[in-house]
């Protein structure tokens, strides 16, 4: 990691909070990028028949699923992990590299035969929870007012923005029910999005949340993050990015949460790059959804250091960053409630 030194929070604004990198690498922070991933998800929305929610709800089937499985059994399972505290990043409906880390995770939690796929002894053990897997939502006023604005590729540009928000209602209903915006789309047959029109969303209101949590540990090989009880036994698991070996490692040791700020803001210093355009300047950019770093910020007491949150959900997991450690903007924020300051952070090979 460069060096990078944050101010100290204690004299600091929560909203203003200044940091220096942490923002995912490998071109997947430009708005193109994003601009790709969503337009690849809109084609992949599916047909535009009514969805049988009842029949998706009253299922009771137990296939066995394993990495490379898409469809309606993928999606039940994706939803009741995130709801029990094991998070597969994206609902979308595929088992992909995200998906296999959590179930293990969650079969190491509850004691359960480690096999990564969803065995019949972890779905019974998922069912535990009886509550609707999709359910209807009502757009609000509040959900369109916005505003929603296109985020500029340059960071000059980002500058000028009074705050990065959402680039669509779409994208900000994708974030609030955990999903991808292709998979809400399949929901609702690409039904309009309108005051008071019911959308069928993952019912994502998650239990009790973890008693006792203690530390976190962080599990480079499997890129997930676990929080621990007091015995090192994992409460909840959350799929992260890091910096990849070369450039960005994330160092091996003990470290500890060092402060939480919500919705902070971001200084991009092209000094502190290793791949910025030669006449890049340095920029605060403004607090947001759609900021570098998301929602939440999580300092880490080794200097320069964060967990936060991403613009880019799709990519938690899957792609290697300019340092820190990423997840989606909702994980973040649910791990800001289980853990406080003080908390040590172990990261393992």
């Amino acid at each position: 990691m460069l060096p990078i030194t944050p101010p100290s929070p204690i004299n600091l604004p929560r909203r203003s909070l200044v940091l220096a990198l942490c923002f995912t690498g490998l071109g997947v922070n430009s708005p193109g990028a994003w601009a790709v991933q969503r337009k690849t998800m809109h084609k992949a929305a599916g047909n535009s028949q009514p969805f049988d929610m009842d029949t998706f709800n009253n299922a009771t089937d137990n296939p066995l699923l394993r990495s490379g499985n898409q469809g309606p059994a993928v999606a039940r399972a994706q939803i009741l992990l995130d709801r029990a505290w094991f998070s597969c990043g994206e609902i979308d409906g595929r088992f992909a590299a995200n998906m296999q880390r959590i179930v293990r995770a969650y079969q190491s939690a509850l004691g359960l035969k480690e096999t990564g796929t969803v065995t019949a002894e972890t779905w019974t053990s998922l069912r535990s929870d009886g509550a609707p897997l999709l359910i209807r939502y009502a757009v609000t006023d509040k959900d369109l007012t916005g505003p929603f604005e296109k985020t500029p590729a340059a960071m000059d540009e980002r500058a000028k923005m009074k705050a990065l928000v959402y680039e669509s209602v779409e994208e900000e209903l994708a974030e609030k029910f955990h999903s991808s915006i292709g998979y809400l789309k399949q929901l609702n047959g690409g039904a309009t999005i309108e005051i008071g029109k019911e959308l069928i969303v993952p019912n994502v209101a998650a239990g009790p949340a973890p008693a006792k949590a203690a530390s976190i540990q962080i599990d480079k090989s499997a890129h997930v993050l676990y929080v621990l009880d007091g015995q090192k036994r994992p409460l909840a698991a959350f799929p992260i990015s890091i910096g990849n070996e070369k450039n960005d490692p994330l160092p091996v040791g003990t470290m500890s949460i060092k402060n939480e700020v919500k919705n902070p803001g971001f200084t991009y210093n092209p000094v502190l790059l290793k791949n910025a355009p030669k006449d890049a300047q340095k920029v605060d950019i403004a607090p947001g959804p759609n900021n570098p770093v998301g929602s939440m910020w999580l300092g880490l007491t080794k200097p320069h250091w964060g967990i936060h949150g991403t613009p880019n959900p799709s990519n938690v997991g899957h792609s290697e960053t300019n340092g820190c450690i990423h997840m989606t903007n909702w994980d973040a924020e649910r791990l800001s409630t289980l853990v406080k300051a003080g908390f040590k952070v172990n990261v393992k090979a």
